[in-house]
């Protein structure tokens, strides 16, 4: 296992709500697994081993009320790249794959990060017009000059906010749609590009039609291809639209939470896997740290969190993937953390028990 990068994450719901991903594709099941890949090595060490107080991480794991009432699947935690915590509940095991929601935004983020290493993409400046406009011409969106960055930062200046049922782009509504992109590139424009961000899920939806149209590939071989493949992820599944002939890369990619932390462990090393750059350390930087900003002053990086974490008598820089029900790979370089969690707290103030064990016991727990 290489060194996993550590994630905490401070505050309570209103960061994780903005980042759910709704949309009930693909609710999880314990029974929907993955045979492992082969020779993975993955050894729980005892919690002092690696700087951490092992009857901290039990009481966080104690302090949870019973199996079926909590609702999370699972809680991994792992420090300069061993683990220490694995836990899984209600029938969930290694091998279970789990709707990922909108934490898969924050992998779009990396795919497009490889795009732009490889000189398949000009940059975060380019428009998306470039690899849009061949397959919609004439749609309304590609006259108002919206830039990769623009989607990345979800300013597109589009009528499209998901929390808004109102909103014409609220992504329920995409969904009932046949082509999404297309639904994305019809919405009217409420602003000019690169103002306020709104949390809009067809923007990203958009970039991985931009990274296939660029790398001249399906998304899921891209990503097998550049990431998946290199990290070993076992049995990805990736869902669909536009009658299977699109890749959902705004939500609902599956992968097995020891997956999700490898996820994790490459960005701590800012893109680095067994001596591989597989994502710039450039990307790195750029998309986790800060971009913009939300309305209620939560960071954000190109579709990566951001908000500081207390330990001790200061506050650690902290960047995450979020979705929807409690799926969160926390980030945390200061203390060489990474923690994951999945669960099921769809729509709940619950979803945030992953963050509140992070505050309590996970990040307390580093001696």
């Amino acid at each position: 296992m290489n060194k996993l990068l550590a994630l905490a994450v401070s505050g309570i719901c209103a960061a994780f709500l903005q980042g759910c991903g709704g949309g009930a594709r693909g609710d999880p099941s314990p029974n929907d697994t993955v045979a492992p890949p082969p020779n993975e090595q993955w050894t729980l060490v005892p919690a002092a081993e690696v700087g951490m107080d092992g009857a901290m991480l039990q009481r966080a794991i104690n302090s949870l009320p019973a199996p079926g009432e909590h609702l999370l699947a699972s809680m991994l935690v792992l420090r300069h790249g061993k683990p220490v915590v694995e836990q899984y509940w209600s029938g969930y095991t290694k091998d279970s794959l789990h709707d990922m929601r909108s934490a898969t935004k924050s992998i779009t983020s990396l795919m497009v990060g490889i795009a732009i290493d490889k000189g398949m993409l000009a940059g975060v400046d380019q428009p998306i017009s470039t690899h849009l406009a061949a397959g919609y011409a004439g749609a309304p969106a590609l006259g108002h000059n919206i830039t990769l960055k623009h989607l990345l930062t979800m300013s597109s200046g589009l009528a499209c906010n998901d929390k808004d049922d109102n909103s014409p782009g609220q992504e329920d509504k995409m969904y009932r749609s046949r082509d999404w992109v297309q639904f994305f590139l019809n919405l009217p424009a409420l602003t000019a590009p690169g103002g306020r961000p709104s949390y809009c899920t067809g923007g990203v939806v958009a970039l991985g039609r931009v990274i296939s149209e660029a790398s001249k590939r399906k998304v899921p071989d891209f990503a097998d291809a550049f990431l998946f493949g290199p990290l070993q992820v076992a049995g990805a599944r990736w869902a669909d639209f536009d009658e299977q002939r699109q890749t959902d890369t705004g939500g609902h990619l599956r992968l097995r939470p020891r997956d999700m932390a490898k996820i994790g462990q490459l960005v701590l090393q800012k893109g680095k896997w067994n001596g591989v750059q597989l994502v710039s350390e450039s990307w790195i930087a750029q998309s986790t740290g800060d971009q913009t900003l939300w309305a209620n002053g939560d960071g954000y990086g190109y579709l990566w969190w951001r908000q500081p974490y207390p330990y001790k008598e200061r506050m650690l820089d902290v960047h995450f993937a979020n979705g929807n029900g409690g799926q969160l790979i926390f980030v945390v370089p200061e203390l060489d953390l990474v923690a994951v969690f999945t669960g099921e707290n769809y729509n709940s103030s619950q979803a945030a028990q992953g963050r509140e064990l992070l505050r309590q016991f996970i990040i307390p727990s580093v001696l």
